[in-house]
């Protein structure tokens, strides 16, 4: 907990077997109270190294719902568990768990209501390895969105967000798409609601079991 709040890691799966746990062992337990898994359909068996683990909520779809159906899937069940701070972490590895404390702080201080952990701060999205036609994508499209929203975020398409309960009570994130456009609509909601956004400097890393989204589907999918 942080300041009397709980803190919930949630953790959007669809084939992590061979990382979620490299993900889950660095997680900071010191502050983080609970963690879910949702699996949405792996064709793997990332919920048997879940059960390994010892994650005690594991949420499993009976058909794949998409990124954006697994994304409501992981918010309502912390809102259940009473999580007062919710954490997205990829447990493909590609975000560095060690950036939940800073997350979680600033939004248990009361500073902030959502943070965000951004690629493009600092040089974390190159240097990680990121394709240079997807960084080229991210930069023209966060420049169109921040114009629409008459915003300055350095970018829509991170997958590391930290939420408090209140962000997640108050925008209706479930009327929103099942698919990758759910991050952006997400973001549009809390910003017109007038929340509070932070964005971290965030390393990442890109290699072959990352998840790496195809990027006419990420921008075009619906």
């Amino acid at each position: 907990m942080i300041n009397n709040k709980k803190v919930v890691v949630v953790l959007p799966a669809y084939n992590a077997a061979k990382t979620l746990e490299i993900t889950y062992n660095e997680i900071d337990f010191n502050i983080v109270d609970e963690v879910i898994l949702v699996d949405d359909l792996s064709k793997d068996n990332t919920i048997e190294v879940g059960k390994n683990l010892g994650i005690e909520h594991i949420v499993e779809h009976e058909f794949n719902k998409g990124y954006g159906g697994n994304q409501k899937s992981c918010y309502n069940k912390a809102l259940e568990i009473g999580a007062d701070i919710v954490i997205m972490l990829h447990p493909d590895y590609q975000y560095t768990p060690k950036l939940i404390p800073a997350m979680a702080n600033l939004l248990g201080s009361g500073l902030y209501h959502v943070v965000l952990g951004s690629r493009i701060l600092g040089k974390g999205a190159l240097k990680g390895g990121m394709p240079v036609i997807k960084y080229i994508a991210n930069r023209g499209l966060t420049l169109f969105q921040n114009i629409l929203m008459n915003a300055k975020l350095s970018e829509y398409h991170t997958g590391y967000r930290a939420f408090t309960r209140e962000v997640l009570e108050t925008v209706n994130y479930n009327v929103n798409s099942d698919n990758f456009v759910f991050d952006n609509q997400m973001l549009a909601q809390i910003w017109y609601a007038g929340f509070e956004i932070a964005e971290i400097t965030c390393p990442t890393k890109y290699f072959d079991d990352a998840s790496s989204i195809n990027l006419k589907i990420a921008v075009f999918m619906d």
